[in-house]
């Protein structure tokens, strides 16, 4: 017992181990209206596959919506920036990490409106008001309802292609 709690004191006070150059990926700042707890899960999502988040209370989401260029067909709850990007919505951390390896001449990703299934809208919650997943109850199981939806690509003139396919 004394040598496993000294393993786990030596482990905790030893730095972490480098990110390898595929893990190396820039922090990201997500903005959100007060509450959203759809959108602390998202920004929990990115943590779990590598990002670095801040979260930012945001009272006048449209203000920045409107300074990051995001354009109202693709609006979701809350924005995100990461390296010059927009990341709009639920886009999961995949499509993220791809939008930053292919580097293209883009605004950002949007996954417009609140699809059930995306990251951080897998899970009830019954106090968020905001759109959170609702799960399907019976008495045998609970199981998520999930819909299909597109990470969409802004273009520089604001202009939106399918990224990927959900």
């Amino acid at each position: 017992m004394q040598r496993l709690l000294a393993t786990a004191l030596l482990a905790a006070l030893l730095p972490a181990a480098p990110l390898s150059a595929a893990e190396n990926l820039p922090p990201v700042e997500v903005f959100a209206p007060v509450p959203c707890l759809a959108c602390i899960d998202w920004a929990e999502h990115l943590r779990q596959n590598g990002f670095s988040v801040t979260m930012k209370e945001t009272a006048d989401m449209a203000a920045l919506k409107k300074r990051l260029k995001v354009p109202a067909a693709v609006e979701s709850v809350h924005t995100a920036r990461v390296a010059g990007y927009f990341i709009e919505g639920h886009v999961p951390a995949e499509d993220i990490k791809e939008l930053l390896k292919e580097k293209p001449k883009a605004r950002g990703l949007a996954v417009p409106g609140l699809p059930a299934g995306a990251p951080g809208r897998e899970a009830s919650n019954p106090s968020c008001e905001r759109g959170c997943t609702v799960l399907d109850s019976t008495p045998e199981q609970r199981e998520v309802r999930r819909e299909l939806y597109d990470t969409l690509l802004v273009d520089l003139k604001g202009q939106t292609r399918i990224f990927n396919r959900h």
